[in-house]
């Protein structure tokens, strides 16, 4: 029987867990210790390809042994990344700032294992409707998604605040796109499914 490889997810993210789960693969988490800030100049796709491959290199470099899978998301709003709001007055502003437009949720997806890596860009566009600050406080006040980049949770009442997404993948939105990630496992020499 071949032996199974090691396969980390560096990422502590409940929602990133539950999505890779569903691959079926046994899995870690570990948290890496990556400064997220933006450099100078750094455009939204270029800081989740930088991040992504921080997140998994900064793991596989403890874990010589294992495949780690990095990941990481911003919205982009005229050109500059959105982060997570870190709280209800952020939120509330990316969202209000959000309302009306069409928004690029840039993620960011890494496999790497010692010095190789496989990395990807997964691009999804969501069309929020106009929103009323009412429904913005509504919305955060009963959701809480401070540690969402944009400031919503599209698999739960967030999606109410849409008029349409646009997506190659529906999983990317929520964190981690699934269709790229079971391809570079794939890549890697996995078993997927």
């Amino acid at each position: 029987m071949a032996v199974r490889p090691r396969l980390i997810l560096a990422s502590t993210s409940p929602y990133r867990r539950e999505l890779l789960a569903r691959l079926g693969l046994p899995f870690e988490t570990l948290r890496p210790g990556t400064d997220e800030a933006v450099l100078p100049g750094e455009t939204p796709t270029e800081l989740v390809r930088r991040l992504a491959i921080a997140k998994a290199t900064d793991i596989a470099a403890r874990h010589p042994d294992a495949w780690v899978i990095g990941s990481d998301q911003v919205a982009e709003l005229d050109g500059h990344p959105l982060g997570k709001p870190g709280g209800r007055d952020g939120a509330i502003a990316q969202l209000g700032a959000m309302s009306g437009r069409a928004i690029a949720f840039r993620t960011g997806l890494a496999l790497c294992r010692g010095q190789q890596c496989l990395s990807t860009i997964d691009t999804t566009t969501v069309r929020f409707r106009p929103l009323t600050a009412d429904e913005i406080a509504r919305y955060v006040d009963a959701e809480q998604p401070f540690d969402c980049a944009g400031s919503f949770k599209c698999e739960g009442l967030g999606i109410s605040l849409f008029e349409a997404i646009d997506s190659r993948d529906p999983t990317a939105l929520v964190g981690l796109p699934l269709i790229e990630t079971a391809r570079l496992l794939r890549e890697a020499g996995f078993a997927v499914p």
